[in-house]
C-alpha cells in the first residue's frame, strides 16, 4: 500500500496540476468576458452567444490538458465522479482512486486560490462569483436532472469512444466539444460542472448552498451510464481509465493496453 503511494504520487499530483489549470483558465477567461472593466463584458448578444466564447475558451481547455504531457501520464481524470467510475469498472486499485480524489479536491480549491491574485483579484467580483456553479432559474430538481443527464452523456461517450480501436484518439476531442456544448447550452440549468471537485474549489470561496447537488448528480450520471455499458458490452471491454492512452508514458492503471502487449 505505502509503495503504491510513493510510486505513484507524480500521478497524484499531476491530478492536483490539471484540475488546478483548468480552474485558472475558467476564472481568467471569466474575467475576460463577464466582468465589467473588460471590454468584451459589453458585447451585446443573445445569452445563448454570449455563453459560447466560455464554451469553446474551456472546451479546448479540457482538450489540451486530456492530450498533455500531463493528461497522457495521469489519465486527465481531473474529477472525482469520473475516478470512482472507474473504479467501479475495476480499472483503478482503490488506493490510487482515493489518493486522486483527495488531490482533485485540493487542486480545484488551489486553482481558484492561485487565480485571485494571478487577475488581480477580479475573479472575486460578483459578475464572476468566483466562477462558481450554482442552480438556474429552474430551481434544485432541474439542477439536479440536468446535472445527472450531461454526466450522463460524458460518461457514455467516453466510454464509447475511448474503446473504439478506431476513434479512441479522438476521446479528448469528443469530450472538449461536449464541454463547449453543455456550457453555452445547460449552463442556465446548473451551471454546468459535472465535476465534484470543480464545484468545490468555487465554493470554497463563493459559498453554495445547494453543493449536495454537485456531488451527487454528477456520480449517478456517470454510474448510470458505466452500468449501460457494462450491461450492453461487458465490464472487459472497457480498457482503461486514461481518456488518451499512449504508449510512451507508464499508465499505473489496471490496463487493457498492458495486458494485451505483456
Amino acid at each position: 500500500m505505502m509503495r503504491a503511494l510513493g510510486d505513484h504520487w507524480p500521478e497524484y499530483a499531476i491530478e492536483a496540476c490539471c484540475l488546478a489549470i483548468f480552474m485558472m483558465s475558467a476564472a481568467g477567461f471569466a474575467v475576460v468576458l463577464q466582468h465589467p472593466a473588460s471590454p468584451l463584458a459589453g458585447w451585446t448578444a443573445s445569452p445563448l452567444l454570449q455563453r459560447l466564447p466560455m464554451g469553446i475558451a474551456m472546451g479546448l481547455t479540457a482538450a489540451a490538458l486530456i492530450y498533455s504531457p500531463l493528461g497522457r501520464r495521469s489519465g486527465a481524470h481531473m474529477n472525482p465522479a469520473v475516478t470512482l467510475t472507474f473504479l467501479r469498472l475495476g480499472k483503478i486499485a482503490p488506493l490510487d482512486a482515493a489518493a486522486y480524489i483527495a488531490a482533485q479536491f485540493f487542486g480545484g480549491a488551489a486553482g481558484i486560490a492561485i487565480a485571485l491574485p494571478l487577475f488581480a483579484f477580479l475573479p472575486a467580483d460578483p459578475s464572476v462569483n468566483f466562477v462558481a456553479t450554482m442552480p438556474g432559474a429552474g430551481g434544485i430538481v432541474v439542477a439536479f436532472i440536468a446535472e445527472t443527464a450531461i454526466s450522463f452523456v460524458l460518461m457514455l461517450t467516453v466510454l464509447t469512444v475511448s474503446n473504439s480501436t478506431r476513434f479512441a484518439h479522438f476521446t479528448g476531442v469528443a469530450a472538449a466539444v461536449l464541454v463547449a456544448t453543455f456550457i453555452t447550452f445547460e449552463a442556465p440549468l446548473s451551471g454546468m460542472s459535472m465535476n465534484p471537485a470543480r464545484t468545490f474549489g468555487s465554493a470554497m470561496f463563493a459559498g453554495s448552498a445547494s453543493l449536495w447537488i454537485y456531488f451527487t448528480a454528477p456520480l449517478l450520471g456517470m454510474l448510470i451510464a458505466a452500468e449501460l455499458v457494462v450491461r450492453i458490452t461487458g465490464a472487459s471491454r472497457v480498457r482503461c481509465a486514461k481518456l488518451h492512452h499512449t504508449f510512451d508514458v507508464r499508465c499505473i492503471f489496471r490496463c487493457g493496453y498492458m495486458e494485451t502487449t505483456a
